[in-house]
């Protein structure tokens, strides 16, 4: 019998979580994703972007995968490995339950995911594949975006209004420093959105889940640095010219102008290009 025979013969998500007794908690910021159909279709539309037809030869991360509905479709793509990541003692008896089934591919961490050394040495190409807790998504992000040379892809869910964010073009008002630092290091698409009833419980929001792919040319560490220090100047005062927001760079008038960007310029009409010119120059 294969892998994904033996976890096709599982019980479904929904018994799975009504034996356990499963209810999701708010301070995890737990939202199961019950639906296989739904699960599939993330590790499918990621692998068909990617060229790739399954998970062979690599590994995968997963951040909080609570009662395993993602989890069984990342093993079903068979990676070499496999480690979760999760903090839910709960969710840890589930995961035990995977292994006994998938041997030792699927590696359990119980224990913080912001803590958790990603980018640690590896012979193996790395992927995360997460549908991520809503209140620690966006700084695992900015984690990984730093250190994106280790990552072949991040196929990861936000709240819809973190996905515009993080794809919003400038002049559109959701762009901002994550749209920058993302869209510097990934090639950023989204696979779809999905509905509020997806989930149990139902949050009141909609989702988006995204692919990141690493560009060709990445920020070195200085350049994340000085970008951060830019961004954080001049998206805090967002609405007033850079000639304000930015006053504190040295130069400032001269380096602009070096550039082609007025200093009438608010923060949200320099392209992401313009802020690593600018950085550049820091």
């Amino acid at each position: 019998m294969t892998l994904a025979e033996a976890l096709d013969r599982l019980p479904s998500l929904r018994l799975t979580v009504e034996a356990a007794g499963l209810m999701a908690k708010k301070a995890l910021g737990q939202n199961f994703l019950l639906d296989r159909n739904i699960t599939d279709k993330i590790i499918r539309l990621s692998l068909e972007k990617q060229n790739l037809e399954n998970y062979r030869g690599a590994a995968v991360f997963e951040i909080g995968p609570g009662p395993g509905g993602l989890t069984r479709a990342v093993l079903s793509a068979e990676p070499d490995i496999f480690t979760v990541i999760e903090m839910d003692e709960r969710c840890i008896a589930l995961m035990e339950q995977l292994r006994e089934i998938c041997g030792e591919r699927l590696q359990i961490v119980n224990g913080d995911a912001l803590q958790f050394d990603f980018a640690a040495p590896s012979p193996l190409p790395r992927h995360i594949v997460s549908n991520l807790p809503y209140n620690i998504s966006v700084p695992l992000l900015v984690g990984w975006l730093k250190q994106i040379d280790k990552f072949r892809s991040l196929t990861l869910m936000f709240q819809k209004e973190v996905a515009d964010r993080i794809m919003a073009a400038p002049g559109n008002k959701d762009y901002g420093r994550i749209s920058i630092l993302s869209q510097l290091q990934c090639r950023v698409e989204k696979l779809f959105d999905l509905n509020p009833q997806c989930f149990v419980p139902a949050p009141k929001i909609w989702s988006s889940v995204l692919l990141f792919r690493p560009r060709e040319n990445l920020l070195t560490a200085k350049e994340i640095k000085n970008i951060e220090h830019l961004t954080t100047l001049a998206f805090g005062q967002r609405r007033k010219m850079i000639r304000q927001s930015l006053k504190a760079v040295p130069a400032l008038e001269e380096k602009v102008s070096r550039l082609n960007i007025p200093l009438t310029a608010r923060a949200e009409e320099l392209t992401p290009g313009q802020y690593l010119e600018l950085a550049r120059l820091l």
